[in-house]
């Protein structure tokens, strides 16, 4: 896991890597790789190489990335990104018997929407969602809304969706869950979620002069869909 022995992960870890038949994508930002607690090295520590692959950027088009293209292509291929156009997972995943790709990318909100309305490469495949049903365990990072996933929390729902096997998703949350304790232990707070902070009247920032920003937070607020 490549830690300190003392907050060591390993034994948290599966002792093989899960076979699943579904390949991952991670579409990373590039701020990610600097984050010291960030969920897609545990992720790919879960699974097999060649079922978890992570590419690096802001920007990705055919000529740099022509693997990525083809893959973008596969009618087989989905990406895993909310909004009025997506489909929820469970419904493609009883409709699909071959093997898939996913594409999920790693970044804040307002980076992956960066990510994905300016690669046009990324609106090739099938756009699916999961339904708000869980909370985040994540509880050492702020999310927006308390039902926003980290990458690796997304990955582990979506994959025992697609392999039809709940025990996928226990497995690779259960070195989140350590991770998130040994921070705590370790004097981390939790961090509740801003929609929590602002309808408890616990939200301690300077509120955003920026309008488009205000508004978003109104949105949180009066449990609208943003």
């Amino acid at each position: 896991c490549s830690r300190p022995q003392k907050v060591c992960l390993c034994p948290f870890l599966p002792v093989h890597p899960l076979k699943v038949s579904t390949c991952l994508y991670i579409i990373q930002h590039p701020a990610e790789e600097s984050r010291v607690l960030r969920t897609v090295p545990l992720l790919a520590a879960c699974l097999p190489p060649d079922k978890c692959k992570i590419l690096v950027g802001r920007r990705f088009n055919e000529d740099r990335y022509p693997e990525l293209a083809t893959v973008c292509r596969n009618p087989n291929t989905l990406i895993l990104y909310p909004g009025a156009e997506a489909t929820n997972l469970e419904e493609v995943a009883v409709m699909s018997s071959s093997p898939s790709v996913m594409i999920i990318i790693d970044g804040t909100w307002s980076q992956a929407k960066d990510i994905f309305y300016k690669n046009s490469l990324f609106r090739l495949p099938k756009q699916v969602q999961l339904k708000p049903s869980i909370s985040s365990q994540y509880v050492i990072r702020t999310q927006p809304t308390n039902t926003c996933l980290s990458t690796l929390e997304c990955a582990a729902v979506a994959l025992s969706i697609m392999e039809k096997n709940k025990s996928i998703q226990e497995t690779i949350l259960h070195p989140l869950q350590a991770l998130c304790s040994f921070q705590l232990q370790h004097g981390a707070q939790i961090h509740h979620s801003k929609e929590h902070l602002l309808k408890n009247g616990l939200y301690d920032k300077p509120m955003p002069k920026n309008k488009r920003k205000l508004r978003r937070m109104e949105l949180l607020v009066n449990n609208v869909k943003i």
